[in-house]
């Protein structure tokens, strides 16, 4: 079974930074792109940011020039680096990764369990 386990949560003023940290583990044969997404109370779940295993790496308009995601393959480990933080990216975050469990297996999208982010104004 895999498993994606996140950290990094709390609590910042705006202006703050912040490093979010999720940790794929269990019987994986390949990794491909990882990505984090968020959802705020009452909006749906969007996506924050993505780096696919080979590509260019993708941002939300909001959080360009402010969010870094990167990873750490031999660790199987993506973060977000999130600074100038705003009270408008107070959101669950979810971290997100396309895994293959066998090389003849089909790719599937794994789930974090969520991490709390709240920037106070």
């Amino acid at each position: 079974q895999v498993q994606l386990v996140e950290s990094g949560e709390g609590l910042v003023q705006a202006g703050g930074s912040l490093t979010l940290s999720c940790a794929a583990s269990g019987s994986i044969f390949s990794l491909n792109a990882m990505a984090w997404y968020r959802q705020a109370p009452g909006n749906q779940r969007e996506l924050v940011a993505a780096l696919p295993s080979g590509g260019s790496t993708t941002y939300a308009d909001s959080v360009k020039g402010r969010f870094t995601i990167s990873r750490d393959n031999a660790k199987n480990t993506v973060y977000l680096q999130m600074n100038s933080l705003k009270p408008e990216d107070t959101a669950v975050y979810y971290c997100s990764a396309t895994i293959r469990l066998q090389q003849i297996a089909p790719m599937n999208r794994y789930w974090g369990q969520g991490t709390q982010v709240t920037v106070s104004s």
